[in-house]
């Protein structure tokens, strides 16, 4: 018999929202806002990685220089210990700055690699749609 709690052994958690969650997760780090993200990836001091699905890519555009990582794909492609990393993914003291659309799943998916060790891993304010509107670079 194994002594490790397994998830029904834990006591029940209430039921949270999303949006009581988001604030939650987005209290544990500091988000950034699109021209911050631009100068910081200009600077060569973050990676920007846009998580959007391929439809929203084709239909929107890119950010040039942004790194594509399908969402479902993130953690095991950003583990700098993981066994299938991108060459990107060299240190846990990378600046990541995950790019959704609206700015909503970034802020899971950041607070997942905060998991990882990936403590200054952040998500973009209003997401792709911010960064777009603000006139910065999209092709």
């Amino acid at each position: 018999m194994s002594t490790t709690p397994g998830p029904t052994d834990r006591a029940p958690q209430p039921p949270v929202g999303i949006d009581a969650l988001l604030e939650r997760v987005r209290a544990g780090y500091e988000r950034i806002e699109p021209h911050q993200a631009y100068e910081a990836a200009q600077a060569g001091d973050a990676l920007l990685v846009d998580i959007r699905y391929a439809a929203l890519r084709e239909r929107d555009g890119l950010i040039p220089g942004a790194l594509v990582v399908e969402r479902n794909e993130l953690e095991w492609r950003l583990d700098p210990q993981g066994s299938h990393r991108l060459p990107e993914a060299t240190s846990h003291a990378l600046r990541i700055v995950v790019i959704c659309n609206e700015g909503y799943a970034s802020s899971l998916a950041a607070q997942s690699l905060h998991q990882l060790g990936l403590r200054r891993a952040t998500d973009l304010v209003g997401g792709f749609q911010a960064w777009r509107g603000a006139g910065l670079p999209v092709v």
